[in-house]
């Protein structure tokens, strides 16, 4: 594996990323609930990151709900510039920024709280990553990373797909991409709980959820 590719498998660039964009928009009501939880659970004036935001629907929705500084950082630039002018469309101010999560162009202590959601399986270097999580968050802040796990069935899977408002051809390509591409990166609680114990945090706590697990780590 190349160590100093951002991620793993092919960039999510040019109408890779525009299918991903239209694709995650059905996922909206999603993204409105996890905004309302951590709007819910941070201070005002925190300072949050997100990580891989892709066309950065969380940001955004996060940057309606409070007195926030909201940065996103993604490996792709065509999901940077999609986030950007999501944001402009919504008419909220968050700083989307092109770079790679194993070496953030932050200075330590900087952020209240990070979230990666739906991305770490695919950090080429997953240990490097929460340690540039580690070092850029300040004391007693949190890391919270969502994500799916590598033992979810084809059937939940299905399930899931069924759920959202796409035609069949979105459908077979969704199911597709979880059986081939993401199912095979993902990581089990033990996985995950190992790479913690390898990174700066040294530990983490794991709630799983129906198609995935929420990795928090704290300092």
């Amino acid at each position: 594996m190349d160590q100093k590719k951002g991620y793993k498998g092919i960039g999510m660039e040019g109408k890779i990323a525009d299918w991903y964009a239209k694709s995650t928009r059905k996922d909206i009501a999603e993204f409105r609930s996890l905004a309302d939880r951590f709007s819910n659970e941070i201070s005002p004036h925190s300072r949050i990151l997100e990580l891989a935001p892709g066309p950065g629907y969380l940001s955004t929705e996060l940057a309606k709900r409070g007195q926030f500084e909201i940065v996103g950082l993604d490996i792709s630039k065509s999901f940077v510039e999609i986030a950007r002018e999501n944001a402009r469309k919504e008419s909220v101010n968050v700083d989307f920024r092109h770079g790679n999560a194993s070496t953030m162009p932050f200075a330590d202590h900087s952020f209240d709280l990070i979230v990666c959601r739906a991305a770490f399986k695919n950090f080429s270097e997953p240990v490097a990553a929460l340690n540039e999580m580690f070092r850029t968050l300040k004391a007693g802040g949190r890391a919270i990373g969502m994500d799916l796990r590598n033992d979810v069935s084809f059937k939940e899977v299905a399930a899931y797909v069924k759920k959202k408002d796409m035609g069949w051809f979105d459908s077979l390509l969704t199911k597709l991409i979880f059986r081939f591409l993401l199912i095979p990166r993902a990581y089990s609680k033990d996985q995950f709980s190992q790479l913690a114990s390898q990174s700066r945090f040294g530990r983490c706590e794991i709630i799983e959820s129906p198609l995935g697990l929420e990795v928090i780590l704290k300092k």
